[in-house]
């Protein structure tokens, strides 16, 4: 990661109108993609917030929970950040509720916005809990690195179990 990926808020404050756009494209650590992820957010100064809204582009490198195959899944996801300048309540955490589902992460004092941070976040949050390689996928053959078998390897364990009846 680069100094680049850190906007300051004193470049918003100083931008046209109060509002920076940026494009991000580059491999995030430890998010398997095929390509590097791609974003174009727009922040702004909205007083003691800034709003940081936009989308992120990503082809997710997944592995099917029922076949176990790798395949690519194309993350398509919009942004809607809000962070709070200086700290609302010293008593909450770093993330505040200010109305139904809005949250509000505090800065804590920092000047700077991580955007690859935000990113990453935005990425590992928008992953499916149930990751399918397609609606025809044979769950019932499982890849290994030679060749494919018609049992799960997972299920090995369980031959060797007797039940008393």
């Amino acid at each position: 990661m680069n100094n680049t990926n850190k906007i300051s808020i004193d470049d918003i404050e100083n931008a046209t109108n109060k509002v920076l756009e940026v494009d991000f494209e580059e491999i995030i650590e430890d998010i398997p993609s095929s390509k590097p992820v791609k974003s174009h957010l727009i922040l702004k100064s909205l007083g003691d917030f800034i709003e940081v809204t936009g989308n992120i582009h990503a082809d997710l490198i997944l592995e099917c929970d029922l076949c176990l195959k790798e395949f690519e899944y194309k993350l398509n996801e919009e942004i809607n950040e809000t962070y709070a300048k200086s700290t609302l309540m010293e008593e909450y955490g770093q993330e505040t509720e200010l109305k139904d589902g809005q949250f509000v992460t505090d800065l804590e004092g920092n000047n700077e916005i991580d955007i690859y941070d935000l990113l990453y976040q935005s990425v590992i949050l928008n992953i499916p809990n149930k990751k399918v390689c397609g609606i025809n996928c044979n769950r019932d053959v499982f890849q290994t690195d030679e060749e494919f078998v018609e049992e799960d390897p997972r299920m090995e364990v369980f031959k060797n179990i007797k039940l008393d009846k």
